[in-house]
């Protein structure tokens, strides 16, 4: 098992905190909300990704455990 990052779209707000952690990691969609750059949802800086996770207000930034299958 491992940890797969997303963004709750129902807490979003749009503060873009993330974004300003994790550039390379989060992206921000046409309407002002953040999500996971396709492909990073299981490879990330886990660094700035705790550091995005941390500064968000919302707390939309999670991690739930996938299967590696």
């Amino acid at each position: 098992m491992s940890q797969e990052l997303y963004v709750d779209l129902n807490r979003c707000q749009g503060h873009a905190r993330c974004w300003a952690f994790a550039p390379e990691t989060f992206a921000i969609d046409e309407k002002g909300y953040a999500y996971v750059i396709p492909g990073r949802e299981a490879s990330y800086e886990e660094e700035k990704v705790r550091k995005a996770i941390k500064n968000c207000p919302e707390r939309s930034i999670l991690l739930r455990e996938s299967d590696d299958q």
